[in-house]
């Protein structure tokens, strides 16, 4: 047995999210805990998993809220490191009409990026089942090889390898790059999790399941999950392709988190069944339990303190 049901490697920062204007006619942020694999282990935390992160922070405000905040989702923090002459990354959430959002990184440098190899827990690495990431971990030569080094020694370990592009093109020097680390990451994964747009922007297809096509015409990806926002979810393995419908709600707030929280539960899910080739009943059921999280999420500003819990996502699907 592993000591860990996942463990992830990449961002942790402050998403400052809208909250309204101050009566001077300024708008009003909040500062929540963030970061996309974070967000997936505080979901997965919520279900039950026993979680890690391995990253870095300031040694500053932030860093010491960002510390905590991963302490209360118990998430274990003994791979996270602090830069003492670095300040934490932060990034200003600008939320649409439609709940969708735009991001403003204050990350040159943050430090997120200054994450070696030395700096990695390898025990950590060793001893998960399943190992996340996505690609902000490798915009920079030194996180790009801890987070190479990472993949190796999880895989090295056996364990299954989860990766989301979480594509933000503003920290990228050159779309060529961020197109190349995405492809690194399709060829090291187990299970794929990528967004309707991600797809478009990586394959130039519209259409997503002729972009899925190329996709595995490249690589061989065992399991790959795409989320369509508003359109619910698309399941791909073994020749089977499963569609599932949203879970619509007339409460959206932000849509931040949507996607981190519909990994989670596909991973939750996983770890449930085991890792194996899925029916297509059971590839339905893991979908409608992650579109079903994915929409509470959205009824909440921000995401890694207020993941849903099985039992509210269970109310929502009975409904």
């Amino acid at each position: 047995m592993k000591q860990y049901d996942v463990a992830a490697l990449g961002e942790l920062l402050i998403d400052f999210t809208e909250q309204g204007m101050s009566g001077q006619g300024n708008p009003v942020f909040e500062a929540n805990p963030g970061g996309a694999p974070c967000n997936v282990l505080a979901m997965l935390s919520r279900l039950g998993h026993r979680t890690a992160f391995l990253g870095k922070v300031g040694d500053d405000l932030f860093g010491q809220q960002l510390e905590t905040a991963l302490r209360e989702a118990g998430i274990e923090t003994r791979g996270l490191r602090k830069n003492a002459e670095i300040s934490t990354t932060l990034a200003f959430v600008h939320t649409l009409p439609d709940g969708d959002r735009e991001f403003s990184f204050y990350r040159n440098p943050g430090a997120d990026m200054t994450l070696t190899e030395d700096d990695l827990e390898v025990e950590l690495l060793e001893e998960c089942r399943i190992f996340h990431f996505g690609t902000l971990s490798m915009t920079h030569e030194g996180c790009r090889g801890a987070t190479y080094c990472a993949v190796e020694r999880a895989k090295s370990a056996g364990a299954i390898i989860s990766f989301d592009p979480n594509l933000r093109e503003s920290l990228w020097s050159n779309p060529e790059e961020a197109r190349a680390q995405i492809l690194y990451g399709l060829g090291q994964c187990d299970i794929l999790k990528i967004s309707d747009n991600e797809i478009i922007w990586l394959t130039g297809e519209t259409d997503y399941d002729r972009g899925v096509a190329w996709i595995r015409e490249r690589f061989d990806i065992p399991l790959v999950l795409v989320s369509l926002g508003r359109e619910g979810s698309l399941a791909f393995q073994e020749g089977q392709r499963i569609e599932v419908p949203a879970f619509l709600t007339p409460h959206t707030v932000e849509t931040t988190g949507a996607g981190d929280t519909f990994c989670a539960c596909i991973l939750h899910e996983v770890l449930a069944h085991g890792w194996r080739i899925y029916t297509g009943e059971e590839l339905t059921e893991m979908l409608h339990f992650a579109n079903a999280a994915a929409s509470i999420i959205t009824t909440r500003k921000g995401a890694l303190r207020v993941m849903p819990t099985e039992e509210e996502v269970w109310a929502l699907m009975g409904e």
